[in-house]
């Protein structure tokens, strides 16, 4: 039997090259390649064909999923990734196997017990996984810190912990501090993905508030539910869709 070909693709050296040199000890016979991100692990599985991918989840170029879409059925794959949320349901979906950063060499020795029993198989079909899991395999990105608003001709760089809240204006999202009211070419909708949803609540089509500036939620004589601020004069109302938030009201 020829040696098994294992590839593998990660984007930091020295997680690859600890990758590289344990699976060295793990598989001996085995003949190993790297690449140093998705488009290099694309045109080596392409040229090579390798019998096994340990792929990155997460890489420049193309990440691991979309790799691995390519590969489809010709190459066995395990996924390497620090979420192990994303590896899970990567090896729900089809994957052999998955191995946690920082990798734990008890763990990788089980990975490649598992895959060198499936070498005899036909390897798994993962261009589904990669077309249905990747956006909830793909790690979430991080909120920004920051958000450049305008007041006439001025550009501002808001601190996100200075916002107390956010209001649709017209084309515009106007976001309001203690000590500035400007606008952003955001919607509130794109807000709303792009920031911690346990920070700020959306309770309005028309606004976002921060969590951390409620102080008093409370219903008016005719029902309707408004926030009080803390700190600022300003009431907001809270549409029936998003007064769940405020349980017991």
């Amino acid at each position: 039997m020829t040696a098994p070909r294992i590839l593998v693709a990660d984007d930091e050296p020295l997680l690859r090259a600890e990758l590289v040199e344990a699976l060295e000890r793990l598989w001996p016979e085995a003949a190993v390649a790297v690449a140093q991100d998705g488009i290099e692990a694309l045109r080596l599985g392409r040229e090579w064909m390798p019998d096994v991918a340990f792929l990155d989840i997460r890489m420049p170029g193309l990440d691991g999923l979309e790799v691995a879409r390519v590969f489809g059925a010709r190459t066995h794959v395990v996924f390497v990734t620090a979420y192990g949320e994303h590896a899970l349901a990567a090896f729900d979906e089809g994957a052999v196997d998955y191995v946690v950063k920082p990798i734990a060499l008890e763990r990788l020795a089980r990975a490649v017990e598992r895959v060198r029993a499936r070498l005899a198989s036909p390897p798994p079909d993962l261009t589904h996984l990669a077309h249905l899991a990747a956006s909830r395999l793909r790690p979430v990105p991080k909120s920004p810190a920051w958000l450049q608003a305008t007041v006439g001709n001025t550009i501002h760089f808001i601190d996100l912990a200075d916002v107390i809240y956010f209001c649709a204006d017209a084309k515009y999202t106007r976001v309001v501090t203690d000590g500035l009211e400007a606008h952003i070419r955001l919607s509130l909708k794109e807000l709303a993905d792009a920031l911690d949803p346990a920070a700020f609540w959306q309770i309005h089509r028309g606004y976002m508030v921060a969590v951390r500036r409620i102080a008093t939620a409370a219903r008016a004589e005719d029902g309707a539910l408004w926030v009080h601020l803390r700190g600022h004069k300003a009431r907001l109302p809270v549409s029936q869709r998003f007064q769940h938030l405020f349980r017991g009201m």
